[in-house]
């Protein structure tokens, strides 16, 4: 569902929005609802407690905010794995080199000899 205007939003996607940017603006391992809810307070908005003990719950558990947060360049989703070999494969198959075969020579793409003219 994309979002154009924020009007549209339904009252909870509003403040799990607040609280989401409350938690980037906190950007700490020891969030707790109390700050989450001063900073959606000062922006305008409310934060219901609950809302706001879960979210500050969410970040403390997994150590801080950058776990959800791509890193610079992270790209597009992806299927994960080992990356790694995968790249390592294809630097491999770049250096092998195809062998040729001789096809013994004055036969041309239309399998005539290559002495005469069409």
């Amino acid at each position: 569902m994309t979002i154009t205007n924020l009007t549209e939003l339904s009252a909870s996607q509003k403040e799990e929005l607040v609280a989401s940017l409350a938690c980037l603006i906190a950007n700490s391992e020891e969030t707790s609802a109390e700050t989450l809810a001063a900073i959606a307070s000062a922006s305008g908005n409310e934060l219901s407690e609950g809302v706001a003990a879960l979210f500050a719950s969410v970040v403390s558990k997994a150590g801080g905010i950058e776990k959800f947060c791509a890193a610079p360049g992270g790209g597009g989703g992806g299927g994960g794995g080992d990356a790694g070999a995968a790249a390592e494969e294809a630097v491999e198959e770049e250096e092998e080199e195809e062998e040729e075969m001789d096809l013994g020579g004055g036969m041309d793409m239309f399998g005539g000899d290559g002495g005469e003219d069409y």
